[in-house]
């Protein structure tokens, strides 16, 4: 009976502005099967460091977080704060 226990990336959603909602799942295996898993999501925006996240949250973050989708995020926030202090 060996347990072991691993942390991947299981789900990552790209929200229309370029926001990244990732999920990771703790599984806890017994002679290669799921025996428990539990679950931590996070959020990364656009310009966000993921120089230490995984290699496939590092990737889509590189192909959605252009420098497009940076000034559109940019222009949102600005706006949305001019509105605010009005």
């Amino acid at each position: 009976m060996a347990l072991t226990k691993e942390i991947v990336v299981d789900l990552i959603e790209v929200r229309e502005d370029g926001q990244m909602q990732v999920r990771e799942a703790t599984r806890v295996l017994e002679d290669g099967v799921i025996i428990s898993s539990s679950f931590h999501r996070k959020v990364i925006d656009v310009g966000d460091d993921v120089t230490n996240e995984p290699d496939l949250v590092r990737d889509v973050a590189k192909n959605m977080h252009t420098a497009d989708r940076k000034a559109k995020r940019d222009a949102a926030k600005a706006a949305s704060e001019a509105k605010r202090t009005q």
